[in-house]
């Protein structure tokens, strides 16, 4: 397991269980209209420009901070395996060189869902940007909050 210690100073684990299926919870990721509702932190919005939900795909969105800063974004989906994992790629445009690795991973957990997002970043010091400047931990669990909070109808 070298490769992965070595991704250990790199990454940010952010995990939950949701009181839903895991089928609901992956579902979430699946169309545009789930996503709009619950992506990003507390008092975040989202605007896409386009959506195609498969390997190869890319969802090109702007997220709207509440302090109306604009954050342009972009995801392609690497890997699609319903419902245990999705795994991207994710920076603020197609060939950003700072984009950064993300896995979900979606396990039963009695009546719901554990799910596990790891985010490994190209070096440590941008990794150490996310958490410091963007607040990247506080910031995945909130995201993960809004997700629950979506598939269980508590939004």
């Amino acid at each position: 397991m070298q490769r992965a210690e070595r991704d250990t100073d790199r990454e940010i684990v952010v995990s939950r269980v949701i009181g839903a299926p895991r089928e609901r919870v992956f579902e979430a990721f699946t169309a545009v209209r789930h996503l709009s509702r619950w992506w990003g932190p507390e008092g975040f919005t989202t605007t896409t420009r386009a959506f195609e939900f498969r390997v190869g795909g890319a969802w090109d969105f702007v997220m709207h901070g509440p302090d109306g800063t604009d954050y342009q974004e972009w995801i392609a989906w690497t890997e699609i395996d319903p419902p245990e994992r999705i795994a991207m790629l994710h920076g603020e445009s197609r060939d950003d060189p700072d984009a950064f690795v993300t896995v979900l991973t979606f396990a039963p957990d009695g009546a719901g869902t554990r799910i596990e997002m790891r985010t490994v970043f190209p070096t440590r010091e941008q990794r150490d940007e996310a958490v410091e400047k963007y607040h990247a931990v506080e910031a995945g669990g909130q995201t993960l909050d809004n997700l629950a909070a979506h598939v269980t109808g508590t939004a």
